[in-house]
């Protein structure tokens, strides 16, 4: 892996560069093996949090690993595209809007001693910026050569505060065009469904169940990409104990083992249904 600022990544992916790099800031990776109609996301697998901010902030550690996303970008790695934050959402959140990326208040929470600076958000929303401005150099490469593209949109979810059964992977689509993408949005949600898991729970997969694909990652390819379809996947925390902070490697192992084959099944049918007609 490489370190590379923002403006040399955005070169090699205008070029057809296959290469794997940490942003200068080592505030995101992005991997490309080869250039294929599909990419894999995890934007709020990072857990870093600047030291500067360290004595202003009110969570520990673990509310905000509580919060994360952890190994969301490990169950994607092994795919040929992999873009994924580094970061903290608590220090500034890639899956929000630039003007609401900074919280004041995280889940009912406040979450700063003394309001930040204004260089202290600037250094924060400048890494925002930065890996959106990535993502469009990317999103517009693949629409460039596929013309229709499926993004993997990889989340988690604590589980154990709701009051009710939940399923175990929701699909988040109410900003997706579901007239026009429908069909293979249904072909994921059971394709999950099949999933098996070492302590034999049932995959259960539901759409716009707990959450409803809000997040403004997928907005943002949605709204500047009109052929390009972002699935928001989110897996309950069934791979780790929430209140104890324990990963079960067994369990991220098995769903990263299976989303190998799944994901590219998938994005083979995604694109024979949506290519452009030759």
């Amino acid at each position: 892996m490489e370190r590379l600022i923002v403006s040399e990544i955005i070169k090699r992916i205008q070029r057809e560069d296959c290469f794997e790099a940490v942003s200068e800031d080592n505030s995101f990776t992005l991997k490309i093996d080869r250039y294929v109609p599909y990419v894999c996301g995890a934007v709020h697998d990072g857990h870093q949090f600047r030291k500067e901010l360290w004595d202003k902030c009110l969570h520990t550690g673990y509310d905000r690993w509580f919060e994360e996303d952890p190994c969301t970008k490990d169950f994607i790695a092994s795919h040929p595209i992999v873009i994924a934050g580094r970061d903290s959402r608590f220090e500034y959140d890639l899956n929000r809007d630039p003007e609401n990326a900074i919280f004041e208040t995280a889940w009912g929470k406040e979450l700063w001693k003394e309001p930040l600076s204004e260089d202290e958000r600037r250094v924060s929303l400048e890494k925002h910026s930065a890996f959106y401005s990535v993502v469009e150099a990317l999103m517009c490469k693949m629409e460039e050569k596929f013309g229709a593209v499926v993004v993997y949109d990889m989340h988690s979810y604590n589980w154990r505060r709701w009051d009710r059964e939940v399923p175990v992977i929701n699909l988040g689509t109410t900003n997706v065009d579901n007239e026009r993408f429908g069909k293979i949005i249904e072909r994921w949600r059971h394709s999950l469904s099949e999933l098996v898991f070492p302590n034999g729970l049932e995959a259960t997969s539901k759409i716009n169940d707990t959450f409803f694909g809000n997040g403004y990652f997928l907005k943002f390819i949605t709204q500047n990409f009109k052929n390009t379809l972002v699935l928001a996947t989110e897996f309950k925390k069934i791979y780790c104990d929430e209140r104890r902070q324990v990963i079960y490697p067994e369990m991220v192992s098995a769903i990263e083992k299976q989303l190998q084959q799944k994901i590219k099944e998938h994005a083979d049918q995604f694109y024979s249904m949506h290519k452009p007609e030759a």
